[in-house]
């Protein structure tokens, strides 16, 4: 792949990654910050039950419009343009799949490695869960959790080829991802656990949240492989070329 291709192909990653990055924002608003008010209405009563008075330093409508409009969008382009280069790499190193469906099985790899995994042992919490002293701590073994996840699944790849000629496409799928899952236990079951949810904090409230966080990035990803998949398709597999005229050409004789 030469370097005008591989660098169109960034450029629709990065316009692919904006696009999903605005459909994650549209769900993300509407299902995820009512979630984030309530959270935060348990907190301020919480502080005022304790007379401590915080003065606010960025207000919260500009938090959960422009903040959050400004970190998904950014999150969706860069995001967006690593996925493409991932996709220059893959694309016909890990099957003979169209354009398209590589875009989409990259897409869903990059959703579990990057989000679902390090979800399921750091999930995500709204205000009022956690502890001011840890979050840099937590943040720590969430980026921690999230790097080691995207080793993994690469080398889970890269396990997964070099088995391919002795067990069969199949065999060797499998075998990998096994090996991705047994690691990946380890990992959880070696890292520290983080648990300070207060007592008297909604389960409800809590489980709706990380369910919206975990849409958001569903959608996100999901968008994504998609519309990146139709935008590489279209660059490497372009239509041909049709007659202008409905009249055929005599042949020269």
């Amino acid at each position: 792949m030469n370097s005008a291709t591989v660098r169109n192909l960034l450029v629709r990653g990065m316009l692919a990654g904006l696009a999903a990055g605005v459909l994650a924002l549209v769900v993300a608003y509407f299902l995820g910050e009512p979630f984030v008010d309530k959270a935060i209405g348990l907190e301020e009563a919480h502080a005022h039950a304790h007379s401590h008075d915080e003065v606010e330093v960025v207000s919260r409508s500009l938090q959960s419009t422009a903040g959050l409009a400004t970190g998904v969008l950014v999150y969706g382009v860069a995001f967006g343009g690593i996925a493409a280069l991932a996709f220059c790499f893959a694309l016909g190193r890990v099957g003979r799949f169209s354009p398209r469906a590589t875009a989409l099985l990259l897409s869903g790899c990059a959703l579990l490695a990057v989000y679902v995994v390090p979800f399921l042992k750091y999930p995500a919490n709204p205000p009022a869960v956690g502890q001011e002293d840890t979050i840099g701590k937590r943040t720590t073994l969430y980026f921690l959790m999230m790097l080691l996840s995207v080793l993994l699944a690469i080398a889970a790849t890269i396990l997964g080829r070099r088995l391919v000629p002795a067990l069969g496409t199949w065999y060797a799928t499998v075998a990998a991802v096994a090996a991705f899952a047994v690691v990946i236990g380890l990992a959880y079951a070696f890292l520290p656990t983080v648990d300070e949810v207060p007592a008297d904090f909604p389960a409800t409230l809590l489980w709706r949240f990380r369910l919206s966080a975990l849409a958001t990035q569903t959608v996100l990803w999901g968008g994504f492989g998609l519309l990146f998949g139709e935008l590489a398709g279209r660059l490497l597999n372009p239509r041909p070329a049709t007659a202008t005229t409905g009249r055929a050409v005599p042949a020269a004789h």
